[in-house]
């Protein structure tokens, strides 16, 4: 039921914003070059590794040495109305639509962080990952590390349709009045360095 959900919503949600899609993809393409999308390894369901998709935000500026400036340099006005609008992550459907994330689920984090989570926080894993989730329902990137991992194995535990239409329900909510979009001094959130408690 599940993935048929999935499937079908997916389908239809990018047929009807193609136009859209497309509209927006020439306006990345115009304002912050190419590529026009975000791509980047992350770890799937039991942590396979799949390709994940989003409209970029950010400029490809570096420094005289060739490293990339800082995100809070290189993030341009439209990209943060992008974040905040959430319209950054319709590619991402694409995602659902082939199979390597879920509507809802925990959202898919860096390879990096993989041999970072102790036995618990790996449950996390246990299913596919989503674009919306317990803990963006909760307070989205303004929440801390620990408390994202509680609530993503609480979802695991705990997961139903019903439980899935309430999150949707509440994402669109948080979605509209845009909150959460960033940590308090981060572009986004602070990169998690592992179990020890978080200072941010």
């Amino acid at each position: 039921m599940k993935r048929f959900s999935d499937v079908c919503f997916s389908f239809v949600l990018l047929l009807i914003l193609s136009p859209l899609l497309i509209l927006l993809s020439i306006i990345t393409l115009i304002l912050l070059g190419y590529p026009v999308l975000f791509r980047q390894l992350r770890p799937g369901l039991n942590g396979k590794p799949f390709h994940f998709y989003k409209f970029r935000t950010m400029t490809n500026d570096r420094d005289s040495n060739g490293r990339l400036l800082p995100d809070e340099l290189r993030m341009t006005r439209f990209g943060k109305f992008l974040r905040k609008t959430s319209l950054d992550e319709l590619p991402s459907f694409y995602n659902v639509l082939r199979g390597d994330m879920s509507l809802v689920g925990p959202r898919p984090l860096l390879m990096e962080y993989l041999p970072l989570y102790n036995e618990d926080q790996s449950r996390r894993h246990h299913v596919r990952p989503g674009i919306t989730g317990l803990a963006q329902v909760s307070g989205r990137n303004a929440v801390e590390w620990e408390k994202r991992f509680e609530l993503d194995v609480w979802y695991v535990d705990h997961r139903s349709f019903l439980l899935d239409i309430k999150i949707l329900c509440k994402t669109f909510l948080i979605v509209f009045q845009r909150k959460g979009i960033q940590a308090e001094g981060y572009v986004t959130m602070p990169k998690f360095k592992g179990n020890q408690k978080s200072t941010w």
